[in-house]
């Protein structure tokens, strides 16, 4: 992941380029609107109205009721080619809608309280803000259903909503769309301790799900920093990957089946638990990554693994990053069947960790350019210590680790963990930052990060840390990706921040297909509107 901090001078941030955007940071909060925020814009007869995303609410609330004759916009950056004109053909929220909702769900979980709703309608980093009027609290899957089928008759745009934890402003309105949040969607359905799957609701918090098979002798494949807030739902629909996406792969793989339901209500029941199962489509896999856009996931079976009972943690100091890579390639080799993680941070991101929380020290005694956390997971104890003790004094020998430590108890282990997980909460207390979600070959993940402190100078932070075993660090310019045959988007999915740019990362020709499979299953797109695929496709 990579990341790029403005440094802060007399209480100003610097950045030419984002300047304009830059002015609109009001003095009590510290998070400024970055080029991948938005900013409110309401246009007609060539006036320009302009409110920052942390306007008083009531104040939007009343642009919007004299919107009159004007057109409706949001822009994304400071680019013409970002503006987002409201669809006119999707229709405004009136009192027999709330009606009907309430009939179907009951008032208590139909929910216009403004405090609530503003929590709804912003992202956790405070970048992208909607103002919807309504959220709905559905507690199974014939009310998504009902919701649905009403929305889609009466060309009502919603928007899928969970832990709300996403970077792309994915899971937060645009507009005034109506919220669906699963989070009562919350039950364990099955488990099965031959095979191994776990069937589960959507609004199923991931950490509650750790928590679950953990009493069982199972873990989930799948573990993110957010995994306190985010939800399963959010997770397959975002195809997530996480810290140890190099040893159990991706949903792709261990997601078994699902249920979803499209855009007209109908409920399609994908929910099998096989893991060979060659009739037909796999059609779960259309859901999987599509961030709500084909149909909201309601359920999902998910194939989980036995619990191992030595869990082993490095943290390891490297000179340079090619010692990083040469590492993980011997750690494949040597570490093979027990490697469960292998992340990366340089040292901008540590001492931004070191300055920024509370109660955290580098694990190592010296300072270096970079730092490896390396996990084994596996069945003997002694055996995996053992030869990870023996793999890092060969690579100490080598010259590839300058240093290391293995932590000795959970305790120390967690500490660990606490910094490579922390580098998202220290970046918040930071200050403002521009922050992408890109994958690329290992080989050119850090020539981003030079690349990038060469342009900007003194001008930004840049830092530089993530996934490092399967290609993923977070920013810098589309086109360097694009050219390096990565992707803009390794595990956070598009959004409405980087629906215009699929095209560095997918051909016309796959996007084209991608607009017709939309069409075919959301006709009117009242589903997540704005996001994943280019605005041009879409406007009226």
């Amino acid at each position: 992941m990579m990341m790029i901090h403005r440094w802060r001078r007399s209480g100003e941030f610097v950045r030419s380029a984002c300047k304009s955007l830059s002015s609109l940071r009001p003095e009590h909060n510290s998070m400024s609107p970055s080029v991948s925020g938005f900013v409110n814009r309401y246009e007609s007869k060539g006036k320009t109205f302009q409110s920052n995303a942390w306007n008083d609410h009531n104040r939007e609330l009343d642009l919007g009721r004299n919107l009159g004759m004007m057109q409706q916009y949001k822009s994304f950056g400071s680019s013409s080619a970002s503006k987002v004109q409201r669809n006119p053909l999707f229709s405004s929220l009136e009192p027999k809608d709330v009606s009907y909702f309430k009939e179907i769900l009951g008032d208590k979980h139909v929910i216009e309280d403004e405090e609530r709703l503003e929590t709804a309608n912003t992202d956790w980093m405070h970048k992208y803000r909607g103002s919807s009027k309504l959220m709905l609290l559905p507690k199974n899957t014939e009310e998504v259903s009902q919701i649905l089928k009403y929305c889609d008759s009466r060309s009502l745009a919603v928007v899928p909503q969970g832990g709300n934890t996403g970077l792309v402003g994915g899971s937060v309105p645009v507009f005034d769309e109506v919220i669906i949040n699963v989070g009562l969607m919350n039950k364990v359905l099955s488990f099965d301790e031959v095979s191994g799957v776990l069937v589960c609701e959507a609004g199923c918090i991931l950490e509650n799900l750790a928590t679950f098979l953990d009493t069982k002798g199972f873990v989930m494949p799948l573990d993110l920093g957010a995994k306190g807030s985010c939800h399963i739902g959010g997770n397959v629909s975002t195809n997530a990957g996480g810290l140890r996406l190099i040893r159990y792969g991706s949903l792709h793989g261990t997601v078994l089946g699902l249920e979803a339901v499209t855009a007209n209500g109908n409920v399609l029941d994908m929910l099998g638990t096989l893991r060979k199962d060659n009739t037909g489509y796999d059609l779960k896999h259309l859901f999987i990554g599509s961030e709500g856009s084909l149909g909201i996931v309601t359920k999902v079976s998910i194939l989980t693994q036995p619990k191992m009972s030595s869990v082993n943690l490095a943290f390891i100091a490297c000179k340079d990053f090619l010692s990083c890579q040469k590492l993980l390639v011997e750690a494949k080799r040597n570490l093979g069947e027990i490697l469960s993680a292998f992340e990366f941070l340089d040292n901008n991101s540590m001492d931004l960790v070191l300055n920024h929380l509370d109660g955290v020290r580098n694990p190592v005694s010296s300072s270096e350019n970079f730092y490896i956390l390396i996990e084994t997971t596996g069945s003997g104890e002694t055996y995996d210590r053992e030869k990870l003790e023996a793999f890092l004094l060969k690579s100490l020998e080598q010259g590839l680790v300058s240093d290391g430590v293995i932590a000795q108890d959970i305790n120390q282990a967690s500490s660990f963990w606490r910094i490579r997980e922390g580098i998202t909460e220290a970046l918040q207390k930071a200050g403002a930052c521009y922050k992408y979600d890109l994958s690329l070959p290992v080989e050119e993940i850090y020539n981003i990060v030079n690349d990038l402190r060469g342009r900007l100078g003194d001008l930004a932070n840049v830092m530089g840390y993530g996934h490092l075993g399967d290609g993923l660090i977070e920013p810098y310019v589309y086109e360097w990706t694009s050219k390096h045959r990565g992707s803009i988007s390794a595990e956070h999915g598009l959004g409405v921040m980087k629906a215009n740019e699929i095209f560095y990362s997918k051909s016309p020709e796959t996007v084209a297909l991608m607009v017709s499979i939309k069409k075919l299953l959301d006709p009117k797109g009242i589903l997540n509107p704005y996001k994943v695929l280019p605005h041009s496709f879409f406007s009226p």
